[in-house]
C-alpha cells in the first residue's frame, strides 16, 4: 500500500464530523493542520504557535482532555472545544481539538436601532441580517434597523436551530423563507416572506442545501 500523507488522512477524518465543526492538530508548539468549518472559523493557520488559554495550550500542558468554553478575547469570537492529547511510545507529540460554534447567551432578541431609538426585536421575527456599506443591517417583516455587532459576531450568537449563513453578506432566518429558486452555476435565490430576494453564493450552496435537506 503506498503512504498516505497526514493531511490527507485529517481531511478525510475531518469529513466524519459535522460541517459545523472546524478540526485543529498541533504538536506540542504549534498548529500542524487545520480545517475550519462553514459555522465557526479561529483563522487559524499552520505554524501559528499555541495560545495560552485555548483548548490546545490546556490538553497539551496538563496532558489530558480538556472541553470548556473560550470566550472571545483569545481568537477573536467564543467557541466551545474539546482538545485530546496523543502519545507516541509514552511520549506527548500533540493533540486533536473539535471546535464548535458557541450558544446563545441566552437573550432571546436583538435591539436593533432605529430612527428614534432601540427596538429590542425578538429572534423569531428576524427575516434575515445583512452587512452592507460597513454596518450591519437587521430586517424583520415592518422594519430595518442597524446594529453594532458585525455578521460574524452574529453568526456566532444567534441560534443555530433556523439562522443559517447563506452568503458573505447575509444570514437568514428560515423560519421566514417564502421559496427557493434554483440561479446558475448550482447557487440559489430565497423570496423572504417581507418581500426580499437573497441570493445563496456558490461557496454555501451545498452547505445550504445539506442542512435545509433538499
Amino acid at each position: 500500500m503506498k503512504s498516505i500523507s497526514v493531511s490527507s488522512l485529517l481531511d478525510v477524518i475531518g469529513e466524519l464530523f459535522s460541517d459545523e465543526i472546524s478540526i485543529a492538530v498541533s504538536n506540542t508548539k504549534e498548529y500542524i493542520y487545520y480545517r475550519p468549518s462553514k459555522r465557526v472559523d479561529l483563522k487559524i493557520k499552520p505554524g501559528d504557535p499555541l495560545k495560552d488559554g485555548t483548548i490546545a495550550y490546556k490538553a497539551i500542558a496538563t496532558g489530558n482532555k480538556a472541553s470548556e468554553f473560550i470566550n472571545r478575547d483569545v481568537f477573536g469570537v467564543p467557541y466551545h472545544g474539546m482538545a485530546v492529547p496523543f502519545h507516541h511510545d509514552g511520549v506527548l507529540e500533540g493533540c486533536v481539538t473539535a471546535i464548535y460554534p458557541a450558544l446563545t447567551d441566552g437573550k432571546a432578541v436583538v435591539t436593533v436601532r432605529s430612527h428614534d431609538g432601540w427596538k429590542p426585536t425578538p429572534f423569531s421575527k428576524v427575516v434575515y441580517i445583512e452587512a452592507k456599506d460597513k454596518k450591519t443591517f437587521v430586517h424583520t417583516e415592518e422594519y430595518s434597523g442597524t446594529h453594532k455587532y458585525a455578521l460574524q459576531e452574529f453568526e456566532y450568537l444567534l441560534p443555530k436551530d433556523y439562522f443559517i449563513r447563506c452568503h458573505r453578506s447575509y444570514i437568514v432566518n428560515v423560519n421566514h423563507i417564502k421559496e427557493i429558486y434554483p440561479d446558475t452555476y448550482s447557487t440559489f435565490i430565497l423570496a423572504m416572506n417581507n418581500g426580499d430576494h437573497l441570493t445563496v453564493s456558490q461557496s454555501y450552496s451545498s452547505y445550504f442545501r445539506k442542512l435545509l435537506g433538499f
